[in-house]
């Protein structure tokens, strides 16, 4: 949607994310045209270039080419490459009448080439319909979503769901006039506050193509220098693309671009607007109308013409990586966009992934840091509260908050609203022994034991209720929430301190910004709204639960979270405090203490390649039936310095219950194994999937594969 057009209330981790496969599922079941298609039975050919190559929407990867079809006369001028057409699929050779193939059933496709002849000797099926004469698919998108299902083990048309929106008659109808003049270069701004921020300004008005990953200060002004950046790139009269993770900040770019620009002067695409107005929005980026663009996950693909700047924020976001084959993730695509385009790029973040590391020691992009003057003029204080204080602490062992926590939090609300960050929404997920910390578990299935209601357990499993639980490690009785959600904490502040307000921001309800008087915030990590005049401090409860997680990137994650959360607070100069209740000899800790998360993940990086894991290698998740999954790696020719890891059982889908991502259906078991490879046979891998798995479909294998390129949960 556009500028004026804005959606204000967008999502966040917490609310519903934005799901590319409703916008698959849109396109496939978009509504047929009334026209009805035909065979062309008997009808003569185009004079010229009787033959279109036609990539059909059937994601099998058996099937990841272009079939050729002959072009009716009456469609020559319609049928042009880039536009949509209706083709019959499927009926074989045998169905012939006067040298033309019929039969089949009709499927949507493109036309992406129109050619003298076919190279396929047999008769050829007609096109039966041009959908449309809007030439959606161009040769810089076709190439760009070829190279992503190949980097990804995909096929074509599934990338293509994803690239290109389902259409509407109203939209493609509409009137649009022609690019807006290059606005003037913009002033440094807040971008004076980084040491290369002016010159890399400068660089993107004057043509440039430069590469930056940028470490951005604490505070709202991010979105200011998103917009300077792209006023820059426009005023050398290129176009520039912006991709966030959620609604929330896409609102923010979108408000500080209107402020710079003026209205209607960029495009916001996001999958929550309407079909018609995000196709229309689509259509004025494609041709030409507008040149900037913002927009999330699904936006990484727009069209924009004399592409001059990709920008994604906050690049360790979940919500930048699409939970649906081939799994595209939005770094990796603006980074081909880059150099397939030879356009600038810009990673920023508050935080820094190890992805991001890995691009400035390589040496493909520069950072964009402030010299620690600036940093420690900008960030809070920020105090921990370790194991061995929370043993000496009589308050914390009675309750979650331990005494300097509450202490902070007293003297925060004195001066405006005070965040509470937990790691999970809900009330109280799970539970152990208080004493020792091992998972209270059911006697009779093993399964974990929640709290439903009050303090009734039950276990989350079978449904059993434990009415005489002891821990079978340490004999303890006692037992405590490992991670109390949002909704517990808010009841437990409010009788901490009655007489304060207390909001809660999570799956239920994400606020966007609160006012500056004195209240309590409840939230998720994610859904942290943003407090005017900044927060007095901050309160980062459960930090152990973070960075206890069996994963890769728990403590990458971890402090993300925290750094998200600590930079809405204000800086020590003007009484910001921040209070993290983890371990304070941690590294993800100490980072945050001393506001390094540079110096993290460069750390990180060092460790992952010393040991062989990504992003230094690659790797590939590989998922299905122990039987299938054997076939599967037996029939996959993988390259010679490929390593298996495993097979490893996959946690099991329980009936009735929400399926994981990447789990198994309910009922099935599943395993998996990860395939690692060093750096430069990356390509060389995801083909030897792709391959596998193309001859295995080919075949009629009943056995569901499961290919992930790069998964961003290892364990």
């Amino acid at each position: 949607m556009s500028s004026e057009n804005r959606r204000r209330d967008g999502a966040a981790d917490g609310a519903p994310p934005e799901q590319l496969a409703l916008v698959r599922e849109a396109v496939r079941k978009a509504d047929v045209p009334k026209a009805k298609p035909r065979t062309w039975r008997g009808a003569a050919l185009a004079k010229e270039l009787p033959v279109a190559r036609v990539v059909v929407d059937k994601g099998v990867l058996h099937l990841d080419r272009y079939f050729d079809y002959a072009v009716p006369e009456e469609l020559d001028e319609a049928a042009q490459p880039g536009v949509r057409v209706r083709v019959r699929f499927g009926a074989g050779g045998r169905n012939v009448r006067d040298g033309r193939r019929e039969g089949g059933g009709l499927i949507d496709g493109f036309v992406v080439e129109r050619v003298p002849e076919s190279d396929y000797s047999g008769p050829l099926a007609a096109l039966a319909q041009v959908v449309s004469p809007e030439p959606v698919l161009g040769p810089e998108l076709l190439g760009l979503t070829r190279a992503v299902a190949d980097r990804y083990a995909g096929s074509l048309a599934d990338v293509l769901q994803l690239a290109v929106p389902p259409r509407h008659a109203r939209a493609e109808a509409a009137v649009m006039p022609g690019p807006p003049p290059p606005p003037a270069a913009p002033a440094p701004g807040t971008w004076a506050r980084y040491g290369r921020g002016p010159e890399f300004l400068g660089a993107l008005a004057s043509g440039g193509a430069p590469r930056a990953v940028w470490t951005a200060l604490p505070g709202p002004q991010w979105a200011e220098e998103i917009a300077r950046a792209v006023q820059a790139t426009l005023a050398s009269g290129r176009g520039a693309l912006v991709v966030v993770p959620a609604g929330r900040p896409a609102a923010r770019v979108d408000a500080a671009l209107t402020a710079l620009l003026g209205e209607g002067q960029h495009a916001v695409l996001t999958a929550d607007a309407g079909q018609e107005r995000r196709y229309r929005e689509w259509l004025a980026v494609r041709r030409g109308a507008v040149r900037a663009v913002v927009g999330t996950r699904a936006a990484m693909f727009a069209p924009v013409r004399d592409l001059g700047l990709v920008v994604i924020w906050d690049d360790g976001d979940d919500g930048h990586s699409d939970d649906n084959a081939p799994f595209p993730h939005v770094r990796e695509v603006l980074e081909l966009r880059a150099a397939r385009d030879k356009c600038g790029f810009l990673l920023g973040s508050w935080s820094c992934t190890v992805e991001a590391a890995q691009l400035v020691e390589s040496g493909w992009a520069l950072p964009l840091v402030a010299d620690r003057e600036q940093v420690r003029a900008g960030v809070p204080l920020v105090r921990t509260v370790g194991d061995g204080d929370l043993a000496r602490d009589e308050a914390a062992r009675a309750a979650r908050l331990p005494t300097l926590a509450w202490q902070i939090a007293r003297e925060g609300l004195k001066h405006g609203p005070v965040l509470v960050q937990v790691p999970r929404r809900g009330y109280v997920p799970r539970m152990a022994c208080a004493q020792c910390r091992a998972a209270a578990r059911c006697r009779h299935c093993a399964g974990p034991l929640e709290a439903q209601d009050a303090d009734a357990l039950r276990c989350g499993w079978c449904g059993r209720a434990e009415t005489a639980w002891h821990c079978p490690e340490c004999g303890g009785f006692r037992l405590r929430a490992q991670v109390v959600g949002a909704r517990r904490t808010a009841e437990e502040l409010g009788r901490a301190f009655p007489a304060v307000p207390v909001r809660t921001s999570g799956r239920e309800q994400v606020l966007d910004t609160v006012s500056g008087a004195p209240a309590l915030v409840v939230s998720t990590p994610g859904a942290e709204p943003v407090a005017e005049g900044g927060y007095a401090a901050a309160l980062l409860l459960d930090g152990w639960a973070m960075l206890g997680r069996p994963d890769l990137r728990a403590g990458e994650d971890a402090l993300r979270r925290w750094i998200g959360a600590a930079a809405l607070v204000r800086a020590q100069e003007a009484g910001g405090t921040v209070v993290v209740v983890a371990e304070p000899t941690l590294r993800p800790v100490q980072a945050l203490v001393r506001w390094d998360p540079v110096g993290h993940a460069v750390r990180e990086l060092a460790e992952r390649a010393e040991l062989g894991f990504p992003p230094v290698s690659r790797m590939a998740a590989v998922s299905g039936t122990a039987v299938g999954l054997a076939e599967f790696l037996a029939g996959a020719e993988l390259p010679r310095d490929a390593e298996v890891l495993g097979p490893v059982p996959v946690p099991a889908t329980e009936v009735g219950r929400p399926r994981r991502v990447g789990g198994p259906p309910p009922g099935e078991q599943w395993e998996r194994v990860l395939i690692r490879v060093p750096p430069g046979s990356g390509a060389a891998l995801a083909a030897a999937l792709k391959t596998a798995q193309a001859k295995r479909m080919a075949r009629g294998g009943s056995e569901a594969i499961r290919i992930r390129i790069d998964p961003l949960d290892i364990g």
